[in-house]
């Protein structure tokens, strides 16, 4: 008989020579001694593909790009505040003296196609920290509708011409009066009078500018007292109209009623007392001063819609350029210093108040436009929303003897040479990361160095 065959033996691990070993260790790429000690694996050998390049560059970039527009702008407003905050460290006049102080007013309104956030945000970003930093006091005329403005404007003129021409220094009380007139009384039985020096207004956006020069014109050249209303014409009834019961009249007046009632009653906007047709032949008042107050149209800009996203992006990228020019504007209000509007040579021989940030109504939303005409559907909307006269999409029509009058706000020679010398500090525009960073810097540097130990007891000399 043969013999069984034995089972195979697991053959022994054949160990490579040390030579192999020693030339593979050399072909090895050297490990970064940190990270081996970390525990991290080894860098690649090679770069990522190219969609990742793409997706990390263009990240980079626009992070970059924010980033550094974002510390610009913080750098741009930051020098303006300081250009007007010794403002805020003038002694205030004594008690004895009893008179306001200087106030602004700030007229702003609800840009086309959009709410009065918007432009309550704009301020609050650009104009607002600058007038902080001056310590002047100023206060709101805001503007929800078309028109808004103008009203307020002209009313707050009229009530000027009154008090001037019935010689009283502040009208009695109404029956139901407001807040600025019970201010006006309290002042008056006090014996606090106006401030005597320059006010100043100022103007933001286009839009706002447009109803401002209108009101001024309406409260100068217009008459104190409103016209009265047009008659409208009968419009001529149908047959059904006449042929209705009485049930069905009582109906829709309820149903008229109901409506009423929930919507949210807002006040009525008064009609203009004139029109720009009617300002050649109006006389002027014998109270209008030779000056008006100073103003500063400042810029807001607004675009809309989504074929407008590259404009849209380039100025969100260029937000430093912006805050620099309304930073500009507003410190020469907050300094008072000022020159009168110019006439603009050429053909047309127009005024400079007609350019004023022109630019801007090529961003205006379309529709805006059509309510310039007296289409029935678009007067139908605004008689709706209280609105009584068009004024944004309207040319405006100045009259000579009210522009001449007018003063814009700008910075003196020597104001601008102390401004360009204003270095402001990186640790007033640095970000949390970098001041985190800098505090963790300067507190490992103490211990390192070794900072000189106080005693808990006093000196006894």
């Amino acid at each position: 008989m043969a013999e069984p065959t034995p089972p195979a033996q697991p053959s022994a691990p054949v160990t490579p020579p040390a030579a192999e070993v020693a030339e593979k260790a050399a072909k090895a790429p050297e490990r970064n001694r940190a990270l081996r000690m970390l525990g991290l694996p080894a860098l690649p050998k090679k770069l990522p593909s190219r969609n990742w390049m793409i997706f990390w560059t263009l990240s980079t970039a626009i992070t970059a790009g924010i980033i550094y527009d974002k510390r610009e702008k913080k750098r741009a407003i930051a020098k303006w505040r300081h250009a007007v905050e010794h403002l805020a460290k003038e002694p205030l006049p004594s008690h004895n003296a009893l008179s306001e102080l200087r106030k602004i007013t700030i007229y702003l309104s609800a840009p086309p196609g959009d709410g009065l956030r918007t432009a309550q945000d704009h301020y609050t970003e650009y104009v607002k920290p600058i007038l902080a930093a001056s310590g002047l006091d100023w206060e709101f005329v805001q503007g929800r509708r078309d028109g808004d403005v103008r009203a307020y404007t002209a009313e707050k003129i009229r009530r000027h011409r009154k008090q001037v021409d019935s010689g009283e220094v502040e009208p009695e009380l109404p029956d139901e009066p407001t807040k600025e007139e019970i201010i006006a009384a309290h002042r008056k039985i006090r014996g606090i009078k106006d401030y005597d020096g320059i006010k100043g207004d100022i103007v933001i956006g286009r839009h706002t500018w447009k109803e401002y020069l209108r009101g001024l014109h309406e409260g100068w050249l217009g008459p104190l007292t409103a016209p009265p209303l047009p008659i409208p014409e009968p419009l001529p009834t149908a047959e059904s109209d006449s042929e209705k019961s009485e049930e069905d009249k009582k109906k829709e007046e309820e149903e008229k009623k109901k409506e009423e009632e929930s919507k949210p009653k807002r006040p009525p906007q008064p009609r203009p007392y004139n029109t720009p047709a009617d300002y050649p032949s109006s006389p002027l008042p014998s109270s209008i001063p030779n000056e008006f107050s100073p103003v500063a149209p400042v810029r807001e800009p607004h675009l809309l819609g989504f074929l407008s996203t590259p404009t849209r992006l380039y100025r969100f990228f260029n937000r430093r350029h912006l805050a620099d020019e309304i930073g500009r504007d507003v410190a020469a209000v907050c300094l008072a210093h000022y020159r009168h509007f110019s006439e603009q040579s050429g053909e047309d021989q127009k005024y400079e108040q007609e350019e004023v940030l022109a630019f801007e109504e090529k961003d205006w939303i379309k529709s805006l436009w059509k309510e310039a005409g007296d289409e029935p559907e678009h007067v139908k909307e605004r008689e709706k929303a209280g609105i009584t006269e068009v004024v944004r999409a309207r040319p405006l029509v100045l009259d000579p003897r009210i522009a001449e009058r007018m003063r814009r706000f700008e910075l003196s020679k020597e104001d601008v040479e102390r401004v360009a010398k204003i270095v402001v500090p990186e640790e007033e525009i640095e970000g949390w990361t970098k001041g985190k960073f800098r505090q963790l810097y300067r507190w490992g540097k103490g211990k390192v160095m070794g900072e000189e130990k106080r005693s808990n007891v006093e000196d006894v000399d």
